[in-house]
């Protein structure tokens, strides 16, 4: 028997989210992850609480250079909170944290570095290669075990020839929105970013994750300039040894290049 294919969102999930004011937002089922339908995939919150670390007491000249998601239980599908503050405010640094909760229980934390931007005169350096040219479209991609008509059916995944989730990395893939992070507003290039960037261990799944219990505790996007476009590419491999942990590093491309780099602590253990 094969795993039937994701729907497309319905109607009424044509955004993650919709905001409801004063920092409060309703959670669409597109929020839903692979792994259960009543809890979310850490993306689109990731970019939620980017979207308002961002926005907070924005300043001209000044970019985020660098997210860190913590995840501390699993988001529900259901109304979330956000709650953003300025740790630190310098010339050319600055850090800005956030909370995300959810029924008075905190369910995300992400903490931001927003700088200077880099003068003109700056070299242009890559060292890694150019991604692959974007494959054609695809059919909807399937995941075994997996909750498939949330996240993974917002999202568009274009593969390698032959290869899908469920080919053991390490792995590469494109990805975009099908829908926009909130409702009736514009995404930006650290929401589209962030969006994807918790799909980085799950393009790159070499450790067993139906046989054993594998999850990331955390989210690390740093990005050397703005990504361009609604694509993304995602070359990803994991690292872990017995007694240890897993780390799933991602090199994150756009249309334009190589763009950042997305870093992933794996908890691994028995079921």
């Amino acid at each position: 028997m094969t795993d039937p294919l994701p729907a497309e969102p319905e109607a009424g999930d044509q955004a993650f989210y919709r905001s409801l004011g004063e920092g409060r937002y309703e959670s669409s089922s597109a929020t839903a992850g692979p792994w259960s339908p009543k809890t979310q995939h850490a993306g689109p919150p990731s970019a939620l609480l980017g979207r308002a670390l961002e926005r907070h007491e924005a300043r001209e000249g000044f970019r985020v250079a660098r997210v860190t998601v913590d995840l501390p239980r699993p988001v529900p599908v259901a109304d979330l909170h956000v709650q953003v503050r300025t740790v630190r405010a310098g010339g050319r640094t600055e850090l800005v944290e956030g909370e995300l909760t959810s029924g008075g229980e905190t369910v995300m934390l992400a903490r931001a570095w927003r700088v200077a931007a880099a003068p003109a005169d700056t070299p242009r350096l890559r060292p890694e290669t150019e991604p692959p040219p974007l494959p054609g479209p695809q059919t909807p991609q399937t995941m075994a075990a997996a909750h498939l008509d949330g996240y993974i059916a917002a999202m568009e995944w274009r593969f390698e020839p032959g290869k899908n989730f469920d080919t053991p990395g390490p792995g590469t893939a494109w990805g975009r929105q099908r829908i926009p992070l909130v409702a009736g507003e514009p995404d930006t290039p650290l929401t589209r970013a962030l969006t994807l960037a918790d799909s980085n261990w799950a393009v790159a799944f070499e450790l067993d994750h139906v046989r054993q219990f594998v999850i990331n505790t955390d989210i690390t996007l740093a990005l050397h300039r703005e990504p361009v476009g609604e694509w993304f590419c995602i070359r990803s491999a994991t690292a872990a040894s017995p007694g240890g942990s897993g780390l799933a590093a991602g090199q994150l491309s756009d249309g334009a290049g190589d763009c950042g780099r997305i870093l992933q602590t794996l908890l691994v253990a028995d079921r």
